[in-house]
């Protein structure tokens, strides 16, 4: 693994714009980190995360993308020759090599961490913390085992070994204990608030972000055997820190007040499949399209207000109404595309991605890395596990929260989540369903749709729901599990990519993946 420099954001972060890498990058030798101010680091890190998760016009695919599409919620539309790579799932080690820039993103919290103190920015270590957490976790979901101890010290250590995933995850919950910690001891100096644009400097939400990571990092690993009682300790524990989770509003990063109306500075999800700095509409736009099977099955249980949110009608959007489809927006109007065709469902007939992620116009929302909906159904899935578990609400409660705040986020009418109480419609009406952990599942799966599709896929992986129909590109059933180590770290780092085995993507699970 090599450390890669610095891209030192200063200024034009703090006023809200965004730099290519290549105007910022300052190093000489690629081992030697440059002196910078951490606020200035700090910004530029979390700006990286959120191109490295979500893309912009300038990316290819990136985790969310990919995600959307292995978690079956989106489609190829058909203006474009398949995407085998994606929908015949013929990759390799050259495919979908995120690893590099994830470790590159990892090493500029690391060195806001370790200069944070001589730079008197401490407030900084406990936000830098809770995205070394984030960050790694999502390295483990997509890799298995990998260098955490020995990694992030530049060039003492040019070969690290890989640490055991499940080792890695526990490390990862001492390791936001360590940031919430660092986050009552220092508050934010009011002149650099401005450098956090994610929280705006509200140590609050940071722990409140920390306690929702960690309940993520515990309930993925609530179907393996003899982790029960780890998981109910460690979740009494945050009840007991008393920050509570976030509730209520999501974790993005920029939005109006960094995002701007100019090439290379809008938000990513707008750039990639939305429109350019001038209104006109990327030709992206017609590529990701909602899955027939998403489609139906919110047709099926009538859950019509989330889907005319989660897409536009058939022909897309309403360029001079922006926000509306050109079609009316009547269900019959609505045609997701089967995953994986490769004909017979042009973009005029079909649904495309729909204003809860792209409006013409709505340049600078955050880029979401998490939405309180999420948060919610990780706690009704905790108690309704592990019901003795000191979390103050029923498992049910947890449930239809979820929903509502599903509903909020997509832009929906809140009030259409309360008609779901006492329907009888299976894993919508929590009474009614005749498994709570499933229903909590496909409504977790529903709320997920554009916004975290890395997650999605990864929930996928570990609950195996929604069923799901198989690629129209591939013959058998078999699915990506995981992916291989990038052939970067093959070639820089080869004995301890080596030492970790055969790697099938189809077979060799995640610790977390027990069937």
């Amino acid at each position: 693994m090599k450390l890669k420099s610095f891209f030192i954001f200063a200024f034009v972060a703090l006023v809200g714009s965004a730099c290519k890498e290549s105007f910022l990058d300052i190093n000489s030798n690629p081992n030697v980190l440059p002196t910078a101010s951490p606020s200035f680091v700090f910004t530029n890190a979390l700006n990286t995360t959120a191109t490295n998760l979500i893309g912009n016009s300038a990316t290819g695919t990136q985790p969310n993308e990919l995600g959307y599409y292995w978690a079956g919620q989106w489609s190829q539309g058909n203006g474009y020759i398949i995407n085998t790579t994606i929908f015949a799932y013929n990759f390799t080690n050259g495919d979908f090599t995120y690893w590099d820039a994830y470790y590159d993103n990892l090493e500029d919290y690391q060195f806001v961490i370790n200069n944070a103190d001589a730079n008197n920015q401490k407030y900084l270590k406990g936000p830098a913390k809770v995205m070394k957490a984030m960050l790694y976790q999502q390295l483990v979901d997509m890799y298995g085992n990998i260098p955490y101890t020995d990694a992030l010290k530049g060039g003492a250590v040019l070969a690290p070994k890989f640490d055991d995933q499940k080792a890695v995850y526990e490390s990862l919950i001492t390791l936001l204990d360590e940031a919430i910690a660092d986050l009552k001891a220092n508050p934010f100096a009011s002149a650099f608030t401005g450098s956090d644009i994610i929280f705006k400097g509200s140590v609050t939400k940071w722990a409140q972000f920390a306690n929702s990571l960690k309940m993520k990092i515990l309930i993925r690993q609530s179907r393996i055997t003899g982790r029960e009682t780890y998981i109910k300790t460690e979740i009494n524990k945050i009840v007991t820190e008393g920050s509570g989770f976030i509730t209520g509003e999501e974790v993005g990063v920029g939005g109006p007040s960094f995002y701007l109306a100019t090439a290379g500075k809008l938000n990513g999800v707008y750039d990639r499949w939305g429109y350019d700095a001038n209104g006109a509409k990327r030709a992206l736009n017609n590529f990701p399209r909602p899955t027939q099977f998403l489609i139906n099955s919110l047709k099926a249980a009538g859950d019509t207000l989330r889907m005319k949110r989660i897409a536009y009608a058939n022909s897309g959007e309403n360029g001079t109404v922006p926000g509306t489809s050109i079609l009316k927006e009547v269900a019959a109007n609505y045609t997701g595309t089967p995953f994986g065709v490769s004909s017979g469902y042009l973009p005029a007939n079909t649904t495309s991605l729909g204003p809860s992620l792209i409006v013409k116009g709505e340049y600078n929302r955050p880029a979401i890395l998490m939405t309180a909906s999420e948060v919610q159904f990780l706690l009704a899935e905790a108690k309704q596990r592990f019901s003795d578990v000191t979390l103050p609400l029923t498992a049910k409660a947890y449930f239809e929260e979820g929903i509502v705040q599903s509903f909020r986020v997509l832009g929906a009418n809140v009030a259409g989540a309360a008609a779901y109480k006492g329907s009888k419609i299976e894993n919508y009406d929590f009474d009614a369903s005749t498994n709570k952990l499933t229903a909590i599942a496909i409504q977790k799966w529903i709320a997920l749709t554009n916004f975290s599709g890395l997650e999605a896929w990864t929930e996928y992986r570990r609950t195996n729901l929604p069923v799901l129909p198989q690629s129209v590109q591939v013959a058998d059933n078999k699915r990506p599990v995981r992916f291989y180590y990038p052939n970067t770290e093959s070639g820089s780092n080869g004995a301890n990519v080596t030492a970790q085995g055969t790697i099938d993507a189809f077979s060799t699970r995640l610790f977390w993946d027990v069937d």
